[in-house]
């Protein structure tokens, strides 16, 4: 019989599948809920664990919740409904919320965990789909130091890089400015390439020389090739949830009466983007707004 805590795990989507199955392969038994109940469903038919009822009865199951969903208004819901999460929790329980969310609910959510007689912190992680995969995720932690080192063992089944931002709400702070600094290195990224074809160069040379000069980042290594010269737009990760991580940044210097005329302009053309491809785009495409405007394709399969 195994002693680890038993793990409530709210969210089997494209990240919390693989993160999931990561715990159960770690020996921790998992109780499932999904927006879906079919897909929880599926995925205990793979793994093993049980389908929790409702948020009331994962909790009660549960010594840890971890919960990767959407949007904070949806983690909202799943803790604060009458038969959410809140009401089934269990003295000393932590709950991680490794969503990308909006800090300021997160702090309003981890007071009424609080006074429930449990914890929240906050867990957000970056490296997309295929680092969930493989257990290899950055993860950002908010929260107090001696409650990093209670979950560090299952954070550690999901992530090699665990890095503690401050208080609870910090590391989803830091998590939309992350993605912020990412956005726009696609953006002036993809830029460059359209002005190296329109001028004569090979999109894919440029990818490689950028790649061992100063203008390398995140997106010349893993998405310019991988999912835009490619043609293939499907690394994992929602157009309109970038889009939301960048309102959340913005929102944060906005709070902080933070001038960010280049961060403002990034969102908007990311927003704009969204509008014009409609739902279901991989954020990815987002480089097709960069070829109409220019009226230059950079994808020849």
């Amino acid at each position: 019989m195994s002693n680890k805590p038993t793990i409530g795990f709210v969210g089997v989507g494209s990240m919390g599948w693989p993160m999931a199955a990561l715990l159960h392969k770690a020996g921790y038994s998992l109780q499932i809920l999904d927006a879906s109940p079919e897909r929880a469903q599926a995925f205990t038919q793979e793994f093993g664990g049980q389908v929790a009822a409702n948020g009331r009865a994962l909790a009660a199951a549960s010594d840890i919740i971890v919960t990767i969903l959407p949007t904070s208004a949806i983690v909202e819901t799943v803790l604060t409904a009458a038969d959410g999460v809140i009401a089934g929790l269990k003295p000393g329980t932590i709950v991680v919320e490794m969503s990308s969310g909006v800090p300021t609910i997160t702090r309003k959510l981890a007071a009424l965990v609080t006074a429930a007689g449990a914890e929240l912190v906050d867990a957000p992680v970056s490296g997309g789909v295929p680092r969930a995969r493989t257990g290899e995720l950055a993860i950002m932690f908010g929260g107090a130091p001696e409650l990093l080192e209670k979950v560090r063992p299952v954070l550690n089944c999901m992530g090699n890089a665990i890095q503690r931002t401050g208080d609870v709400g910090s590391a989803h702070a830091m998590k939309a400015l992350n993605n912020l600094v990412s956005a726009g290195g696609f953006l002036i990224g993809i830029e460059a390439l359209i002005i190296g074809k329109r001028f004569g160069l090979d999109p894919e040379a440029m990818v490689d020389v950028l790649n061992s000069s100063t203008g390398m980042n995140n997106s010349t290594q893993k998405k310019f090739k991988q999912f835009v010269l490619s043609g293939k737009y499907n690394a994992g990760f929602g157009l309109d949830l970038m889009v939301k991580d960048l309102s959340i940044a913005l929102g944060i210097a906005r709070d902080t009466n933070t001038p960010a005329p280049f961060s403002s302009l990034c969102r908007e053309m990311w927003a704009a983007s969204a509008q014009m491809l409609g739902a279901g785009q991989d954020h990815t495409a987002v480089a097709k707004l960069s070829e109409k405007l220019s009226g230059t394709i950079l994808s020849e399969k």
